[in-house]
């Protein structure tokens, strides 16, 4: 059997960390401190949130407007489920929608990335003590 790397054109998720995500898309690499949603057809903006009670159902309808057919919400060290009422967009939009902590999303959402799928990941990038970089 030979075995051939993946080829992403998406973004994809490198590494992570306390407090980042190393990023990177094309032989470009670069470190996010922040809070940001990647998209598997070349999606990338900072999400305004640092933490998860700062969350609100608009942060949700951005999501919603990017039409994935699926969003992954990386809701920081542990797992946090956002009220149903913050998802209301996305479900009218009949967008998927899948919570789990930002470490297991980043790692799904290269997964899914890498299978072609139109996937969101919103990644909720709690601060961390720069030491523990």
């Amino acid at each position: 059997m030979k075995l051939q790397p993946d080829h992403l054109d998406a973004p994809s998720i490198l590494g992570y960390g306390p407090g980042w995500i190393g990023l990177g898309n094309q032989g470009v690499a670069e470190k996010i401190w922040h809070s940001i949603v990647i998209g598997s057809r070349g999606e990338k903006f900072a999400w305004d949130c640092a933490r998860f009670e700062d969350l609100t159902a608009a942060h949700f309808e951005r999501l919603a407007e990017t039409r994935p057919e699926l969003v992954i919400f990386g809701s920081g060290s542990r797992l946090r489920f956002p009220p149903p009422a913050f998802l209301r967009s996305l479900m009218a939009a009949r967008i998927g929608v899948e919570t789990m902590d930002t470490l297991a999303a980043c790692r799904t959402y290269n997964i899914l990335a890498g299978e072609g799928r139109n996937v969101v990941t919103a990644l909720l990038i709690e601060a961390s003590d720069p030491q523990d970089a």
